[in-house]
């Protein structure tokens, strides 16, 4: 063999050794994460081949599946009272992919759960089970009356309610909604009403329920008492506070007044305080506080991270770096705090349980399509955010506001609630911008404990409402008081 064949081949041997390494390395080291890829049809051919699993709520499923003649995709999904439980489902598309509980347990609905597999021969068959069930913590009277309540004022806007004692997630609404079986196939039309949904101005596709932060308005204020009683800045809560009205914010000429007589206000109590939702009060307490004991007590009800329920949350915000006109701000639930309705529903819920917060969730149990369980959820404790006595002391002033002030409109004959309403200013230019309605109230049994917590946000930015109409008062306590009476009808 003269030089040139040689070397020809060598070169030849060369390309087939590299051909075989990297048809190996394709074949067994690469193939899960190719099989997987999204842009892998035969993923998604496989993805809608079969009827999916259900999420279930109250014991029925609120999901489906239709055969689609004429398509690969042989199956999609179909949702029952759609724009109510979208914010629970989230949507399940052939074009669009997967969100919330439809994407977080996409293994276990679609059927490749391995937990899912009946024996060891199952798994070496190849054949892929039947899609298992999700079982959610919601109250489906509870979500029928917060969703009715927000549509009902033709709002944007958002209703989160916990079982303060476990942490279950009993409502979940965000209106504007959609409809997610207008856009879970993959047809042109199907694509059109994604589109049009996406553009339009009120944002049907936003969950303002846990992944929008607002500011909290005079809803913080159950916050800002807990921390001021938990760090001993009040001691007292029928003395005194000292703190006039109208207040001047330290370093500054700005003076903050209040929505009732400021001669009401001047020197109360934080006990009044609360009652008449006095601005004064809690500026001077979230000052006297510090930005870094109010922020401490923030954190331990959730603020400043993620949850995942198992759906993964927007942070609530108390910042770090606070300057003190901009700590006085916090106290009334303005300036740099933001919060979704979930987290102050956890801060409403935290209290109600003597200052233990609960990790909120949204799903009971994973079953199979036999009806085994393949996963139980159990309560946790989050964190005991601040002592039973300060918990209780709030508990006390929120319940005072219902029976002689501001949130007078949740009572509820016969129980024992507690409540308080907040307006929140927010934009560049606050005077331009219509407020936001808050209203986070709870409501508790003869023993005590609570098995409701509730919060309301309404924006009525596109609503026929005058601004001085703008009350969480008004807005917000018909559609919390709703939704408990719903859920105490079943406990």
């Amino acid at each position: 063999m003269n030089k040139t064949v040689r070397r020809t081949a060598v070169f030849c041997g060369l390309l087939v050794l590299a051909l075989l390494v990297r048809a190996t390395w394709v074949q067994f080291v690469r193939s899960d994460t190719l099989a997987e890829h999204d842009q892998n049809r035969r993923v998604k051919i496989a993805a809608f081949g079969q009827p999916r699993g259900d999420i279930i709520v109250g014991g029925q499923a609120i999901t489906g599946s239709v055969a689609t003649p004429g398509s690969d995709f042989k199956y999609k999904r179909t949702y029952k009272n759609g724009p109510m439980y979208a914010p629970v489902t989230g949507f399940f598309s052939q074009a669009q992919g997967q969100t919330f509980l439809e994407g977080v347990h996409d293994d276990l609905l679609g059927g490749k759960d391995s937990r899912l597999l009946g024996s060891p021969v199952d798994a070496l068959t190849g054949e892929r089970p039947k899609g298992g069930d999700v079982v959610t913590t919601i109250d489906p009277k509870a979500q029928k009356a917060a969703y009715k309540g927000l549509t009902d004022l033709d709002a944007k806007g958002a209703v989160v309610a916990l079982d303060p004692r476990s942490g279950k997630i009993l409502a979940m609404a965000s209106t504007p909604s959609y409809d997610p079986s207008v856009f879970a196939g993959i047809s042109g039309k199907d694509g059109k009403a994604f589109k049009e949904l996406d553009k339009r101005k009120d944002k049907p596709l936003n969950n303002r329920a846990f992944r929008e932060a607002y500011p909290p308005g005079s809803t913080f204020k159950i916050l800002t008492a807990a921390a001021a009683l938990e760090h001993g800045t009040v001691t007292d809560i029928n003395a005194s506070s000292g703190a006039r009205a109208p207040y001047r914010l330290p370093q500054s000429s700005t003076e903050i007044g209040n929505v009732v007589p400021n001669a009401q206000c001047d020197k109360a109590s934080m006990k009044t305080a609360m009652q008449w939702s006095c601005n004064n009060v809690f500026l001077d307490a979230a000052l006297k506080t510090g930005k870094d004991k109010m922020r401490e007590t923030a954190e331990r009800f959730g603020f400043n991270k993620e949850q995942f329920m198992p759906v993964r949350t927007a942070a609530s915000g108390y910042p770090e770096k606070l300057d003190k006109p901009q700590t006085a701000l916090t106290g009334m639930g303005q300036g740099s705090v933001t919060t979704t309705p979930l987290q102050m529903a956890m801060v409403t819920a935290g209290l109600a349980n003597d200052g233990k917060v609960m990790k909120p969730y949204l799903v009971d149990e994973l079953r199979g399509a036999d009806l085994s369980a393949v996963q139980k959820n159990e309560p946790e404790e989050l964190e005991q955010a601040v002592s039973p006595d300060t918990a209780r002391t709030v508990q006390q002033m929120m319940e005072y506001t219902v029976t002689d002030g501001t949130g007078d409109k949740v009572a509820i004959d016969g129980v024992t609630v507690g409540g308080k309403p907040g307006t929140a200013q927010h934009g560049a230019d606050v005077r331009d911008e219509r407020p936001y309605a808050w209203f986070v109230s709870y409501a508790k049994q003869s023993d005590g404990s609570s098995p409701v917590a509730v919060a309301v946000l309404v924006d009525p930015e596109d609503m026929d409402i005058s601004r001085s109409e703008i009350a969480g008062g008004k807005l917000g306590a018909p559609i919390a008081k709703a939704v408990m009476e719903a859920v105490l009808k079943k406990s």
